[in-house]
């Protein structure tokens, strides 16, 4: 049955209790056309889902591969938008309008489940209503539900614990309107000079870039639909409010600390010239926290034994030690356990002191101790010990000598 498109801004709104009714006939009806398509083993979910939502002109396209690059999310961004290019639906976003819940939905969801997405997805324009907003929660428990029932299985690493995080770029109803009519300026300069030289591509053309009355309807559409929807999930899942009106490198320094994101190192560009043979380390760390995440969800699922064994020296026998070097930042620890002639030991243990904020080196000294001297050939027999040294580093107190608590 086809889903007829409407203005959610002249449209009725629904009864709460009719649109989560709504919402759970939708998303019923799309998850069980999902489990007997791929059948639910396959139903895998990126762990990490980033909701951009933002006000007409609050910069969305802008700082999408922004974030994305902050993240270290190699797909591109899921523009729900662009997932919905029929007849129809352009007529109704050129009015400033929306498409209708159930496109939406379906759509969106088999395009999480794509491989490339595994690694982080970013959705730009999603949720905007209600029954949208419904939807979500439904997804987010079923995810919940499918690493439940996957925990046991050699599948396990597969379902991993979701995150979504909700981003608003706001900026007010004069400053959207400036910038969306400022869009349609620049829009029909680039094109006019597109045709005149053949040079490029054309950019679109949307009424709502031209028409001041357009524009602004469009922001009553975000403002009390849109926005509020959003505002709802504020207790639930990670909430990020951006004010967008800033210029853009205070905006990106802002997405920067909501993300609570560590930089790595910038290339000084006055040296780039001179460096640029050598790669860049966000090539290299591009996926280093995803991979992390993967590789501890493996050793549980494939060797809990070993796992808990090192999780149990690292508690016993390296916090205590750890903890005493808690004012300089750094502990040097020594130990013969042959808990570590396995390899993949020390790798675990290097991993979870780096997931929960260590930086831990490991070295492998071998040393010789005489054991029997042959008095007649002067042959000295020894035995090898194998020394296992690690050294965490973390930060350290900021309490030194000469200052006191106030």
């Amino acid at each position: 049955m086809p889903t007829t498109l409407q203005d959610p801004a002249t449209k009725p709104a629904a009864p709460a209790d009719l649109e989560i009714k709504d919402a759970q006939l939708i998303f019923n009806h799309v998850w069980k056309q999902l489990e007997a398509e791929y059948g639910r083993e396959k139903l895998r979910f990126p762990k990490e889902l980033i909701l951009l939502g933002g006000a007409p002109g609050a910069g969305k396209g802008t700082n999408t591969d922004f974030i994305r690059s902050v993240r270290g999310i190699t797909a591109k961004p899921i523009v729900v938008s662009a997932l919905l290019d029929s007849p129809e639906a352009q007529k109704l976003k050129a009015q400033g309008g929306m498409v209708g819940d159930r496109e939406v939905v379906g759509i969106l969801i088999r395009k999480l489940l794509e491989p490339e997405q595994q690694n982080g997805a970013i959705l730009d324009g999603f949720p905007r209503t209600k029954v949208q907003v419904e939807c979500l929660k439904m997804l987010f428990d079923e995810m919940i539900r499918l690493r439940r029932d996957f925990s046991e299985t050699p599948d396990a690493a597969h379902f991993k614990q979701p995150i979504f995080h909700i981003m608003v770029l706001f900026v007010d109803e004069a400053e959207s309107i400036a910038r969306q009519l400022k869009r349609g300026t620049e829009v029909l300069a680039h094109n006019e000079e597109v045709r005149r030289s053949g040079l490029g591509e054309l950019w679109e053309e949307r009424a709502t870039d031209f028409d001041a009355a357009l524009a602004r309807n469009r922001y009553k559409v975000f403002k009390e639909k849109t926005y509020d929807a959003l505002v709802s999930l504020k207790e639930i899942f990670h909430y990020h409010f951006i004010n967008a009106q800033a210029p853009l490198a205070q905006v990106q320094d802002n997405i920067i600390r909501e993300l609570e994101y560590q930089s790595s190192l910038e290339l000084d560009p006055r040296t780039f010239d001179q460096l640029r043979d050598l790669p860049l380390a966000s090539e290299i760390v591009r996926h280093a926290r995803q991979d992390l995440v993967r590789r501890l969800d493996s050793y549980k699922v494939e060797k809990p034994e070993l796992m808990q064994a090192v999780v149990t020296f690292i508690e016993e026998k390296m916090m205590p030690i750890i903890v005493r070097h808690a004012i300089s930042g750094r502990a040097d620890i020594n130990t013969e356990d042959k808990l570590f002639h396995d390899p993949e030991a020390l790798a675990m243990l290097i991993d979870i002191f780096s997931e929960r904020g260590y930086h831990a080196t490991a070295d492998l000294h071998r040393i010789e101790i005489p054991e029997r001297f042959d008095l007649q050939t002067g042959q000295i027999s020894c035995r090898k010990k194998k020394v296992f040294r690690f050294r965490i580093i973390f930060k350290g107190s900021e309490i030194r000598r000469g200052q006191f608590l106030p």
